[in-house]
């Protein structure tokens, strides 16, 4: 499989790259800084690319089987709501533009559901991620009004972040608008992990037009 690669060189990106690697697909990745990027294999292409630059981007995602969104704006960023969005309609614009069929979009935990309500409206949900989440949850309302391409949308668990060193086991359990949690009432997942999961479902294409969830 030829995967385009948008924002390898953050934390779900160089998981989400070595992952695809490994398995031996064509990887070309976009990214903002290539001085960023350490992995070295001979499947994989590395170009500079802007995602606020639609046009420029579609001629280099163009020839690829799937183009996969692992795009973020930067946590630390004042502008963080706005620059996601504008960041993400960027892509599938030139997703749409570029031929390719498929698009594949890293999101958030926060617009999974717990009794009717999703997740980043909760008031214990934190506050230094609410708008990267409100975001993520925006734009997946916007996506599923797309019937060009043949898109899914991937919610991590709501513990998924840099210190689970569990590594990568292999293993994980599916949900669709739900958190999966474990025996211990835990939604937890590793990068390496929820790399197994998406790449799983480049491979096997189980949520097509759909937003799922994996945690173990």
């Amino acid at each position: 499989m030829k995967i385009a690669l948008i924002g390898g060189t953050g934390f779900v990106g160089s998981h989400l790259l070595h992952e695809a690697l490994t398995r031996g697909h064509q990887v070309t990745a976009i990214v903002r800084d290539p001085a960023k990027l350490t992995e070295k294999n001979d499947h994989l292409t590395v170009v500079t690319g802007d995602v606020n630059n639609p046009e420029q981007l579609a001629q280099q995602l163009a020839g690829h089987d799937v183009v996969l969104n692992a795009f973020n704006a930067g946590w630390g960023n004042p502008n963080l709501y706005n620059d996601s969005l504008a960041g993400s309609r960027a892509i599938e614009q030139a997703t749409e533009q570029s031929g390719v069929p498929r698009l594949f979009v890293i999101g958030g935990a926060g617009s999974l559901y717990i009794d009717g309500h999703q997740l980043v409206d909760g008031p214990q949900f934190p506050a230094e991620y609410k708008a990267g989440a409100t975001a993520a949850r925006d734009y997946l309302n916007e996506l599923k009004q797309n019937t060009k391409l043949d898109w899914t949308f991937l919610s991590p668990a709501i513990e998924m972040h840099q210190g689970i060193d569990t590594g990568r086991t292999g293993h994980y359990r599916l949900g669709t608008e739900n958190p999966v949690f474990n025996a211990e009432g835990r939604s937890i997942l590793s990068g390496e992990d929820l790399a197994v999961a998406a790449l799983d479902e480049l491979e096997k294409h189980q949520f097509s037009r759909q937003r799922f969830t994996a945690a173990y």
